[in-house]
């Protein structure tokens, strides 16, 4: 059985809408001494809403080459509105977000003022990404709100395990057939799935698709059917709002 990263259960990325009293999710960040070196991690897989950089990548997952982005983005505090916490995040230039293999979640490795971190990337609903900075990162690398700040980044040689929400993975243990398609799947199509749970604004919507995730997992379907990763198309997921006082 494959070793599942459990996630506690929470609104995603696509909660942050202004008005909805739901939390973004915070990607996930490890940030690295300026003099450590991060391993190989990312892989990919087609999707129904890919670019033509996507369909550029093949199919085993591995990218033909690697690209690095440099740029310099201010960083913002998030509204209160979109998260109740000092969490603070970049937007990327399109440029930066271009040399990405998807328009997707994606991970990535880089730096931050020269300090290493690896994090999961959100998309913005614009065909760009954007990025949270949670204060660990932000103390090692010295930044502060309202700063612009200069980046490097690339992506990873392997997506990561997606972690698991804790409410859907408790209905996939209750389902062996759902069980047995998702230990099937792609990393990538395990990735979506999460996003599209996580994209809920509304814990009635967040539970039916649980629900029917399980159904269609234990149909034998192994990508979310319909799902828009990039947001825009179906503009269900967006880029937190900076709060007017992070200046």
């Amino acid at each position: 059985m494959r070793s599942v990263q459990r996630a506690a259960v929470g609104g995603g990325p696509g909660d942050n809408a202004v008005g909805t009293g739901r939390r973004p999710r915070t990607p996930n960040i490890i940030p690295i001494g300026k003099n450590d070196h991060l391993p190989d991690l990312s892989g990919r897989e087609g999707n129904p809403f890919i670019t033509a950089h996507d369909d550029a990548m093949p199919q085993t997952g591995k990218q033909t080459e690697k690209t690095t982005a440099h740029f310099t983005a201010r960083l913002h505090r998030m509204k209160a509105s979109d998260n109740g916490s000092s969490s603070a995040f970049v937007l990327l230039p399109a440029d930066a977000s271009a040399i990405l293999p998807r328009r997707g979640r994606t991970t990535v490795k880089g730096t931050v003022n020269g300090c290493h971190f690896q994090a999961l990337l959100e998309p913005d609903g614009r065909k760009s990404h954007w990025l949270s900075l949670d204060p660990a990162l932000m103390e090692a690398s010295g930044v502060a709100i309202g700063e612009e700040i200069s980046f490097e980044i690339e992506p990873v040689a392997e997506e990561p395990e997606p972690d698991v929400p804790g409410d859907l993975l408790e209905a996939l243990e209750e389902s062996p057939e759902a069980w047995k398609t998702w230990e099937e799947t792609t990393t990538l199509a395990r990735v979506d799935w999460i996003h599209w749970i996580d994209s809920s604004r509304r814990e009635a919507t967040r539970r039916s698709r649980i629900s029917d995730a399980c159904d269609m997992l234990a149909s034998g379907k192994k990508r979310v059917c319909c799902f828009d990763p990039s947001g825009y198309y179906s503009k269900g997921v967006c880029s937190p709002e900076p709060d007017e006082g992070d200046a």
